[in-house]
């Protein structure tokens, strides 16, 4: 690896913001703050985007179209991340995001995780994935949205992601 900034560091640094976002946001769970809410929500959109749209990918191109082992799971915890940043937040909601959230990091994070597998995937490359990182687009969050039907698809991809759909009960 050359002597820029880990795909490791950033991201975990990228985590390290985002959770702490989140505790703004729940200090009062009959008060959330929505602002510190909107903003972890934009900026946890944009995170998963940069793991789905270029870190997964670089990886698979990197090793001749071999997908890494775990992108599955990857992608079926992001799969029930984003469902949950689609009801307006809750207490229950929140309980549900910091669960996944805890569990999908142990699986990115540390010197065995994700993404210092990706580092030393990547190598030489590893520097200019991490500009390419940082060049990421914002990702649009629409609006919130509440109904039985959104609830639904967040208990499923909860299941799907293999977590627990009753971290929505109230």
């Amino acid at each position: 690896m050359t002597d820029g900034e880990a795909i490791r560091s950033f991201l975990e640094r990228d985590h390290a913001r985002l959770d702490q976002l989140l505790a703004r946001a729940d200090r009062d769970l009959e008060n959330i703050d929505m602002e510190a809410f909107g903003e972890f929500r934009r900026g946890l959109l944009k995170h998963i985007g940069m793991e789905e749209k270029i870190l997964l990918p670089a990886m698979q191109r990197l090793r001749c179209g071999e997908p890494l082992a775990i992108a599955a799971k990857l992608r079926l915890d992001h799969g029930a991340i984003a469902a949950l940043l689609v009801p307006t937040p809750r207490g229950a909601v929140l309980r549900a995001l910091k669960t996944v959230l805890a569990t999908h990091n142990r699986i990115e994070e540390g010197p065995d995780g994700v993404y210092a597998e990706c580092d030393r995937i990547a190598d030489t490359e590893s520097e200019a994935l991490v500009r390419c990182l940082r060049a990421a687009p914002e990702v649009p969050a629409a609006a919130h949205v509440d109904s039985p039907k959104v609830e639904s698809a967040a208990r499923r991809a909860l299941a799907r992601a293999g977590f627990d759909a009753a971290l929505l009960d109230s």
